[in-house]
């Protein structure tokens, strides 16, 4: 006798968990997905690099044997990776999750892949390399007057002191003809908007949205907690031995590497390693950059319209918040 078919159980939507660096968001992740019987899935620009362990305060292997954690450690240090990437892959990660009946959380502090996995990609053109290397050799404020020129309105909002977007934004200028400014206009369409547009899309993996109103989580700290606990992470950095964590992964090409040289911490050990400043004022100087991050994190976050602000409290164990979040997903 046959057996009746069964209904598929529904998937659990996502839960994403962000914040700024050091804010406390993975040990969080973790535990609700320990008790959820959930997955990870790392929603940070740099853990996706083999090598860059320390710096970027990679899940330990004891937190990964506790609950399996998705991408990271799947890229090299001679390879590049974007916001596309990490929203098709996402995506198609996510969808595993669900068809083993398990919970998905998304968990970084990666703004734009955060947005890229819940609005899509714009149509923007892939990077052309002989383009690219043109660019990344002209000096800085040579793009910014470029930029300034023919993108005003880029010019205004991008962060000026970062090349790796500039260099992107002219990249795209040049390539297309038209504004930078007019094609990253769609980030702010809403989910369904970006869902209507998504369907034209030929890669709809990469370019849909999640169902709408997902589970998005924002924590936050009042600034001296938060520079405190930066402060102690930082040391406890350079006590792990960041400093030779750095000198091998330049003979691996951690210089040639613009995104990965975008981690702070490396940069500026790279600096010290070049004898342009002592091992004390480095780390000072990671310490300063890192909460200069934190703030710009914050400030991303705080334009999204579509999640919800948690304040952690110094006294207040995560258990506690933990506690909360599980009360409202099995209520």
């Amino acid at each position: 006798m046959a057996k009746p078919d069964l209904p598929s159980p529904i998937p659990h939507l996502p839960i994403l968990i962000a914040g700024p660096t050091a804010i406390g968001k993975s040990e969080i992740a973790l535990r609700l997905a320990e008790q959820l019987g959930g997955e990870i899935v790392s929603a940070d620009s740099m853990q996706v690099y083999r090598g860059l362990d320390i710096g970027t305060a990679k899940p330990a292997p004891d937190d990964r044997a506790r609950v399996p954690h998705h991408l990271i450690d799947i890229r090299n240090l001679s390879e590049s990776f974007d916001a596309a990437q990490f929203a098709r892959l996402a995506h198609r990660t996510v969808a595993e999750i669900q068809s083993r009946g398990r919970v998905p959380v998304l968990c970084g502090g990666t703004g734009l892949y955060f947005r890229a996995f819940l609005e899509g990609v714009g149509e923007a053109p892939p990077a052309d390399p002989g383009l690219r290397a043109e660019l990344e050799a002209a000096p800085l404020e040579q793009l910014l007057a470029e930029l300034r020129e023919r993108d005003p309105a880029a010019y205004e909002k991008i962060d000026r002191k970062n090349p790796r977007r500039v260099v992107r934004a002219i990249e795209v200028i040049r390539l297309t003809g038209q504004p930078f400014s007019t094609q990253q206009s769609r980030w702010g369409e809403t989910p369904g908007e970006s869902e209507a547009r998504s369907s034209r899309c030929d890669d709809r993996t990469a370019q849909r949205a999640v169902p709408a109103n997902p589970n998005f989580f924002c924590f936050v700290r009042q600034p001296e907690d938060l520079h405190a606990r930066i402060n102690t992470r930082v040391d406890t950095m350079f006590r792990r031995g960041l400093v030779e964590e750095t000198r091998e992964l330049l003979k691996h090409g951690l210089a040639e590497n613009k995104t990965a040289m975008q981690a702070i911490g490396y940069r500026q050990v790279v600096e010290h390693l070049k004898g342009e400043r002592s091992l004390k004022e480095t780390i000072e100087l990671v310490k300063i950059r890192t909460r200069q991050f934190a703030k710009r994190q914050l400030t991303w976050f705080r334009r999204q319209k579509n999640l919800e602000w948690i304040e952690l409290k110094p006294e207040g164990p995560l258990e506690e918040i933990t506690a909360d979040l599980l009360r409202r997903f099995q209520e």
